[in-house]
């Protein structure tokens, strides 16, 4: 896995009225920094957190990225509802300035609400989808069909106050819902929704490795102290890493090109898709673990 192709394994959320803030977020050591124009933005502040986000991609387009010992995070704003006054406007200061990284946009129910962002926003901006309506996970196969969309997630907290969710384990079938859209679609496996309490690392942890046995890859956070657990909780575990490279050693100097099985000297038989899998696990741990370096 090159650099280019490196990972996102964690989001950092950034309310856009603190631009104070920004620098600190863009050296917590996230893979992507997501200003945010909506949840974290109380509607009096929302035009100067506009303008903050504005001057800070302009000011990004020219600047330099610091010397940390590790590539610059990308850059991602998340709008508000694109039907709405509020998100009618956040898209009017998008195209008026240099494009982020991706446009992460709340409350998609349809692919008709993608278009509405994609008239606005540049074709070589990523629109990221929160499915955070019972309508928007019925339509989750539709909406990441749309040829504009990088990838799909859930907006838990909205979803569970609709639905009269308790738990994390109540959101099981929702996750492996949005799992499987995303991977007919051929989008990235999708990210998990923000762990709200921040002192709860444990849970935290916990959290991430359910979602990450239903297929689900990175989370975002709202504190940095979260980052770190949300890494360790992604990255290979030494009986993974163990296990993919004696899938790989088996079928060194052979073929798994889905003719046929071939047997582990423990007697499972292995065929192409698990060596794939097995080929992504290491990739995974070495770039995780260069990064840890």
């Amino acid at each position: 896995m090159s650099a280019a192709a490196a990972p996102v394994v964690t989001w950092l959320y950034v309310p856009g009225d603190r631009p104070d803030r920004f620098p600190k977020a863009m050296a917590a050591g996230a893979d992507a920094v997501i200003l945010d124009l909506e949840d974290a933005v109380l509607a009096g502040a929302k035009p100067d957190a506009r303008a903050n986000v504005a001057r800070f991609l302009a000011e990004r387009a020219d600047r330099a990225a610091e010397d940390t010992g590790r590539p610059a995070p990308q850059v991602h704003v998340r709008i508000n509802a694109p039907r709405g006054r509020h998100g009618a406007r956040d898209l009017e200061i998008l195209s008026a300035v240099p494009a982020p990284d991706a446009v992460r946009v709340p409350k998609v129910d349809s692919p008709d609400d993608v278009d509405a962002v994609t008239a606005h926003v540049g074709a070589g901006t990523p629109v990221h989808c929160l499915l955070e309506s019972a309508v928007g996970v019925e339509n989750a196969a539709a909406i990441a069909a749309h040829p504009r969309v990088g990838a799909l997630a859930l907006g838990e907290a909205d979803l569970g106050a609709a639905l009269g969710l308790r738990g994390d384990g109540a959101y099981g079938w929702l996750r492996s819902r949005v799992v499987l859209a995303a991977a007919a679609a051929g989008l990235p496996a999708p990210a998990m929704a923000a762990y709200v309490d921040v002192a709860d690392g444990e849970g935290l942890l916990a959290s991430c490795r359910a979602g990450r046995d239903l297929g689900m890859f990175g989370r975002t956070a709202i504190h940095p102290r979260q980052i770190p657990v949300i890494r360790r909780a992604f990255t290979p575990s030494g009986g993974d890493v163990a296990r993919a490279r004696e899938i790989v050693a088996a079928v060194h100097g052979r073929a798994a090109d889905g003719a046929g099985a071939i047997a582990l000297p423990d007697g499972r038989f292995i065929d192409a898709p698990i060596v794939a899998s097995a080929l992504r696990t290491l990739a995974l741990a070495d770039q995780l673990g260069r990064d840890a370096r």
